[in-house]
């Protein structure tokens, strides 16, 4: 339990909705075990509210705070400074106080390639990813992806207006060289030559266990040397991991991401170059219920 004092600094995470996030456990977690006197709380702010909020937390002295949906674009007039990396992405996750100013970053990225990274060590550069959704999460997926160096990275949406709109946000840069954009109806013709196969969407998302974002028969041709890879985290495992683990491919859920970019964002807040990431991760699986045999 941390203890709150008069001197006790603050971090914390804005959305709407945000009573859900799990970001308050593990981020106190790993400050207790730091044995730092913060303490990190969600803030449910309404879109109409944001610029009040963003003033009243400098006006407290908030040291840093979490970005989620709905304010991950909306948040970047109200900054100072954006670095070049969220500034391309288009989307902010993680703000911290500098200079008496705020300063935003994502560190979704971060999150999203660091299992790639540490369990898979390979040359991706003549690899295909195939990321299905195009929102948000999406943007952070392909920019990971052109970090790692994908040959090509296909995005693949329903809506052609969305999918245009989507390329073209990227403009020039250099992370949307290997960008191409797909309806649905290219899965067939995607799926056999995919490398990573990458949920962004949030179906599949408790409560709606049941559902996936790819039929059965969409998935069949998944080659069995493939990683499927899934943004959400509950339930565990997603059915579009059950899916493509039949077809004899590597399943990654969205946990480790929620760790890695929590740690990211922990590292930048608190100016220090490791924290307890461990202690992070089984604060979450300890709340989700999962046991020691799954980790």
């Amino acid at each position: 339990m941390t203890k709150v004092t008069g001197t006790t600094k603050l971090l914390g995470v804005i959305g709407h909705p945000v009573e859900h996030s799990l970001s308050p456990l593990m981020h106190n977690a790993a400050l207790a075990q730091l044995g730092l006197d913060y303490v990190y709380l969600p803030f449910p702010i309404e879109p109409e509210n944001l610029a009040v909020a963003i003033a009243g937390f400098a006006a407290i002295g908030v040291m840093g705070f979490s970005v989620t949906i709905p304010h991950k674009q909306a948040i970047m007039p109200l900054l100072a400074e954006i670095t070049p990396l969220a500034q391309a992405i288009g989307a902010v996750n993680t703000v911290t106080r500098k200079d008496n100013q705020w300063v935003g970053t994502n560190t979704d990225i971060e999150g999203f390639i660091a299992p790639l990274q540490t369990t898979y060590q390979q040359d991706w550069s003549q690899k295909v990813a195939v990321i299905l959704g195009n929102g948000g999460a999406a943007r952070a997926v392909v920019a990971g992806c052109h970090q790692l160096g994908f040959a090509k990275i296909h995005v693949v949406g329903r809506n052609q207006q969305r999918l245009t709109d989507f390329r073209e946000s990227w403009g020039n840069s250099p992370l949307a060289e290997n960008l191409q954009i797909h309806t649905w109806d290219a899965l067939v013709n995607l799926i056999p030559q995919a490398n990573l196969l990458v949920n962004t969407t949030p179906i599949g998302m408790y409560p709606q266990v049941d559902e996936s974002p790819l039929s059965t028969a969409e998935m069949i041709n998944l080659p069995g040397d493939a990683i499927a890879y899934d943004l959400i985290y509950i339930p565990q495992p997603t059915q579009f991991l059950q899916q493509a683990e039949k077809q004899g491919a590597i399943a990654i859920d969205g946990l480790e991401m929620l760790v890695q970019q929590g740690a990211a964002a922990l590292k930048i807040w608190l100016q220090q170059e490791t924290v307890p990431v461990d202690v992070m991760r089984q604060a979450l699986r300890h709340h989700l219920g999962l046991t020691v045999a799954e980790l």
